[in-house]
């Protein structure tokens, strides 16, 4: 297809719009971030008079982020390592082994993503309740039962988005590993897993961030000693004033993570989405 000029001015000028709807909200949360508290009570000021990193400095004494930091990073770190390792073995299984109900068991994994998350809260509280009861083990408000929560709309997207990646990769590459004596499962860790490193680090990535910011089910599932950042950001709002820029400064730390981890599994990334999309 030959692009014409008008159409290229037309994609920069479009592309140009996009970028500045994306950037203006990124520079109102960094430069709010940077400002006294005295200087955002007010009509936002486009260019701050006084910057100051006290508010970097204060999120930690205001709220007890660090301790809500930790329990983000041990429910999303577990929960996206037991999507990934579930993930994988689900979709080899479906992508390489001929079974009964393959085809209807995939169509309940896709399904599922038709489905809000809010649909799911209600069944699973009354779980974890019924489970509390019958055995004594404590799932709400603990970090396995947070764990599971997240597992529930992780592992149908990866195990879809895997399956497909799989399938693209060639049968002889695991039959030649099999005819010199490997089984199975070692021509999956040997063979099948390297080649589909861009697959499962995308996978990955969706577990970690769909995890990571989490509100609805953190916020029904967890107790005091097990709140997440996601819902310790509103604790920088009390009854009578907001301490918006340590709210704007605990967000840029937040969001760290996502965006180094992001920068580092760039290229992973991409190869990931744009071959698990298609057999």
């Amino acid at each position: 297809m030959i692009e014409t000029r008008s159409f290229k001015v037309l994609r920069t000028i479009v592309l140009s719009l996009l970028s500045i709807w994306v950037a203006v909200p990124l520079y109102v949360v960094v430069s709010t971030s940077f400002k006294p508290l005295e200087d955002v009570s007010g009509v936002f000021d486009w260019i701050p008079e006084t910057l100051t990193a006290s508010p970097y400095i204060d999120i930690w004494t205001t709220v007890p982020l660090a301790k809500y930091f930790v329990n983000s990073l041990i429910v999303t770190s577990a929960a996206t390592f037991c999507s990934v390792i579930v993930a994988v073995l689900a979709a080899y299984a479906i992508a390489r082994l001929a079974f009964k109900g393959r085809r209807a068991f995939s169509l309940v994994v896709l399904s599922t993503q038709m489905f809000p998350g809010i649909l799911f809260l209600l069944p699973l509280y009354l779980i974890f309740t019924q489970i509390r009861n019958l055995t004594g083990i404590q799932l709400q408000g603990s970090y396995s039962g947070l764990i599971i929560t997240y597992l529930t709309f992780t592992l149908p997207f990866a195990i879809w988005m895997l399956s497909g990646y799989f399938a693209s990769i060639p049968r002889e590459l695991e039959e030649a590993a099999m005819i010199d004596g490997t089984g199975r499962m070692g021509a999956l860790i040997r063979v099948v897993l390297p080649v589909a490193k861009p697959g499962i680090i995308a996978v990955a990535v969706y577990s970690f961030i769909s995890a990571w910011g989490e509100v609805l089910f953190a916020s029904v599932l967890t107790n005091e000693s097990t709140k997440t950042l996601a819902l310790g950001l509103k604790a920088y709002a009390s009854q009578t004033d907001v301490f918006w820029n340590q709210l704007m400064a605990a967000s840029v730390v937040v969001s760290l993570p996502v965006l180094i981890g992001f920068i580092l599994v760039q290229k992973h990334l991409v190869a990931g989405l744009a071959a698990g999309s298609v057999k």
